[in-house]
């Protein structure tokens, strides 16, 4: 018990450390109003993905440059907008490739690069989390960390598996 506390602890201070002016901005606070998946808000699912990739990442023989997973993460679903009440009417396969999940990944890039200096590792992880959806695949070790991740936490958020903070 005394260990999950301690890494817990580990990789809340890795992510206060890498990805405070992120935590702090008013596009990410106010991301905490918008649905995800579930009940869960964008803002806390961006900061359980973060989680999940970093103690995925702590379990693999690799080195990874954390500060980019941690932000790349924390930044992934930056598309400030609420998908849900998205209207998309499909009168052709042009209009399928706007579908929310086609499309999110660069809005959030987008917005990414508007208040943060991004690293490129960073606008893979953003640019490329939802493969297969994005075609092109990941580039880099920490961009696969977050597509396997943020597939994980929206699974458990979607069949309503957790709730709230996952480490």
């Amino acid at each position: 018990m005394k260990q999950n506390s301690m890494k817990r602890q580990k990789v809340h201070k890795a992510i206060l450390k890498y990805g405070n002016d992120i935590l702090h901005s008013p596009g990410f606070i106010d991301s905490g109003r918008s649905v995800q998946h579930g009940n869960m808000s964008v803002r806390q699912h961006s900061i359980d993905v973060a989680k999940c990739s970093l103690q995925i990442s702590r379990k693999l023989p690799f080195q990874f440059k954390e500060k980019d997973l941690v932000r790349g993460a924390l930044l992934h679903d930056y598309f400030l907008y609420d998908w849900h009440n998205k209207k998309v009417r499909l009168r052709d396969i042009r209009e399928f490739y706007k579908l929310h999940g086609f499309s999110h990944p660069v809005t959030a890039l987008k917005n990414a690069k508007k208040e943060f200096e991004l690293t490129k590792r960073e606008e893979d992880i953003i640019r490329k989390h939802m493969w297969p959806l994005t075609i092109k695949p990941p580039a880099c070790r920490e961009a696969w960390v977050v597509t396997l991740a943020d597939k994980y936490c929206s699974l458990l958020e979607t069949f309503r598996l957790r709730h709230g903070d996952m480490a």
